[in-house]
C-alpha cells in the first residue's frame, strides 16, 4: 500500500485531487483495485491517507534533524549556530515552499473532510509531542530556556514553519533576506534565557 500513497501523493502535488482516479492508479502501483478499496475503505480514503502521509513526511524529516541537533549540541552556542542554520534552509529552500503550500492545502482541505481532520488531527498531535520532547531534552541539558514551556516553544515553532506560506502568497512577499533576518532573530530569542 506504501507503492499507492506514494503514488497518490506523487499526483497530489502535481494535479487536483478531483482528476485523480483509482484505476490509474492501481495501473501505475501494479497494486489491484480491490486491494486498494480493502485496504483504504474508498477513493476518499485513499486520498485523506496520502494527504496524512505527505503532512507527516515533511516534518519528520525536521524532526529527526533537530533530535540529531539537540543530542549533539555542546553548548547553547552551539545549538543556536546549528537550530539557525537549519532554519535558514528550511526557510529559503524552493521546495520548502511547496512544502509548506501542501500542508495548508491539507489544512484547508481537512477543514470539511472529517475522517482527514481526524488523520492529520492525530499526526499533528504526535508531531507535536515528539518535538516537545525535543525541546524538553534540550531545556534539560541546558540549552535551550526553560523560563517557557517546551510545548510553547514547539508550537510556535511548529506555526513559524507553516505560517510563511501566508507571505508566500502575497503579491508583494517578504524579501528572503528580510524574512531570514527576522527568524534568526525570534529563533535565538526563543532558544536562549533572556
Amino acid at each position: 500500500m506504501q507503492a499507492v500513497l506514494d503514488e497518490v501523493a506523487l499526483r497530489l502535488s502535481t494535479t487536483d485531487e478531483s482528476l485523480i482516479r483509482i484505476p490509474d492508479i492501481c495501473e501505475a502501483t501494479g497494486v489491484n483495485y480491490g486491494s486498494v478499496y480493502h485496504h483504504f475503505g474508498s477513493r476518499e480514503g485513499v486520498i485523506d491517507a496520502a494527504y496524512d502521509f505527505m503532512f507527516t513526511k515533511f516534518m519528520e524529516e525536521d524532526i529527526e534533524s533537530l533530535s540529531h541537533l539537540v543530542s549533539t549540541a555542546t553548548s547553547r552556542t552551539q545549538l543556536v549556530q546549528g537550530a539557525l542554520a537549519y532554519f535558514d534552509t528550511i526557510h529559503d529552500a524552493p521546495e520548502r515552499r511547496d512544502q509548506r503550500a501542501m500542508r495548508w492545502r491539507i489544512v484547508a482541505a481537512a477543514l470539511t473532510r472529517p475522517a482527514l481532520r481526524e488523520l492529520i488531527g492525530a499526526s499533528q498531535s504526535r508531531i507535536t509531542a515528539e518535538l516537545t520532547a525535543i525541546v524538553s531534552q534540550g531545556q534539560e541539558g541546558g540549552l535551550i530556556r526553560r523560563d517557557l514551556t517546551a510545548r510553547s516553544i514547539a508550537v510556535l515553532l511548529l506555526a513559524s514553519l507553516i505560517g510563511r506560506v501566508l507571505d508566500d502568497v502575497s503579491t508583494s512577499p517578504i524579501p528572503d533576506a528580510e524574512w531570514r533576518q527576522t527568524a534568526r532573530t525570534s529563533f535565538a530569542a526563543l532558544l536562549t534565557e533572556p
